[in-house]
């Protein structure tokens, strides 16, 4: 049977290779995926042009995925480098990477992007939009905004991240200037921007079935943006973002109607408090369609730490319902993450992802834990540092402190619990001033 996107292909009863993937990884029976997709409650972002692709589903249900982001900037152009960041979030598992390019030769790095990776791709045209055309943002027409999108779904991107719930009825709230940070979402700001010095709607509000007809053709999924996601703890839970969400559930519900895929982006920063409050709102608003969430940071006052601040938030956002953490690193707020800074990112928002697969019961997501709990207790430190989330580092803190017996560490010598518990269990004594 002849089927547009993965949504349309589920509700006509059709398991496409996709889904048979997924729920392969997934552990879980390929039928029981098809009617999640065909509710809108999963999404597998699978360009017909990205060929290489090895997809993954998001969803209820499924894993947490991680993103990681990257791209070129007027600031740090150096393609080679940033290739070389993809080939690492590659190494460390990161389900989904985007590219956030806004200047020079973005498509061709897009397209080796693409060509590189197995994992699914998004990007944010609106960045693109402005760099391509060398113009200034009030001085892009709604074609030229619109033949960026095209451009991008026919490179093979996967999803997209679209601003389209930032419309001039919430757009006024922003003017009401209640707010410390006003908009911080770079896409959302540049929307902003070009409603304001053009007095017009926001074109992807205005001509969403146009962008529907675009996602369609290709089979992208939408990731529609949070534009007034709130940038501190104050800004939280406002008017602004609760506005925008109703409207992306509006949305989402027409991008149904066309089976394209949708996804919703959520917050930023917000008290420990509201993040359970919040996961709940967006499912109830936007249908049970999959949550992504950037974070959330859950305090103001630590950058250079943010990469932990936001595996706090991100932790509780998955364990109450997000289904798609966005990675923060070290050097958010401050620069453009190098190398190490990706690292940190990276491992400290899949020790998030995976804390919140275990308290959500998701399938053999405690398998590992106690793979590592019985190599613990058998003191069997080669298979502890195999089995590490992020095996070099573990490596490198034991071999940087030789114990004088290889069954300890130099933590506690000859103390340690586990050796004397295995020792007096099995019969032996213990003698530890000898």
């Amino acid at each position: 049977m002849h089927y547009t996107t993965q949504m349309d292909a589920a509700r006509k009863g059709i398991v496409t290779d996709p889904m048979r993937i997924v729920a392969r990884k997934e552990k879980m029976d390929a039928e029981a995926l098809r009617e999640s997709i065909a509710a809108g409650k999963v999404i597998i972002p699978a360009n017909k042009n990205h060929t290489n692709l090895d997809p993954e589903g998001v969803g209820q249900g499924l894993r947490t995925k991680i993103n990681v982001n990257l791209g070129i900037s007027k600031d740090c152009c150096n393609v080679d480098l940033e290739m070389d960041k993809v080939r690492l979030a590659l190494d460390l598992k990161a389900e989904a990477i985007m590219d956030l390019s806004c200047y020079g030769k973005t498509r061709e790095f897009r397209r080796k992007l693409v060509a590189l990776s197995p994992a699914m791709i998004g990007t944010v045209p609106i960045y693109d939009a402005v760099g391509f055309y060398e113009k200034n943002i009030k001085d892009l027409t709604v074609d030229e905004i619109f033949e960026v999108v095209e451009r991008h779904c026919e490179d093979g991107v996967d999803f997209l991240t679209i601003h389209a719930g930032l419309n001039r009825q919430t757009a006024e709230k922003i003017n009401s200037r209640n707010r410390i940070t006003n908009i911080v979402s770079r896409g959302g700001s540049l929307m902003f921007t070009w409603m304001q010095m053009n007095d017009r709607e926001n074109p992807f509000y205005e001509y969403f079935d146009r962008l529907l007809e675009i996602c369609q053709h290709f089979d992208v999924s939408l990731s529609l943006g949070d534009g007034c996601r709130p940038g501190c703890l104050n800004d939280a839970t406002d008017a602004c973002q609760v506005e925008e969400l109703i409207t992306l559930g509006e949305l989402t519900l027409r991008a149904w109607e066309k089976n394209v895929q949708v996804m919703i982006e959520g917050p930023g920063h917000m008290a420990m408090g509201e993040i359970k409050g919040n996961m709940m709102m967006e499912k109830r608003l936007c249908h049970g369609a999959p949550f992504y969430v950037l974070g959330p940071v859950v305090t103001d006052v630590a950058p250079g730490y943010d990469h932990i601040t936001s595996a706090i938030g991100g932790a509780i956002a998955a364990a109450n319902g997000a289904d798609f953490l966005c990675y923060v690193t070290p050097a958010e707020h401050l620069r453009l993450p190098d190398r190490d800074d990706m690292k940190e990112g990276i491992i400290a928002t899949r020790i998030a992802a995976h804390a919140a697969d275990i308290a959500k019961g998701i399938p053999g997501a405690r398998d590992w834990d106690n793979a590592m709990s019985r190599a613990r207790a058998a003191l069997d430190w080669e298979t502890m540092l195999d089995l590490a989330m992020d095996p070099e580092k573990p490596r490198r803190y034991r071999e940087s402190s030789t114990p004088e017996h290889e069954d300890s560490c130099t933590m506690c010598g000859k103390m340690c619990a586990v050796r004397n518990m295995n020792r007096v269990l099995s019969g032996k004594d213990i003698q530890l001033n000898d």
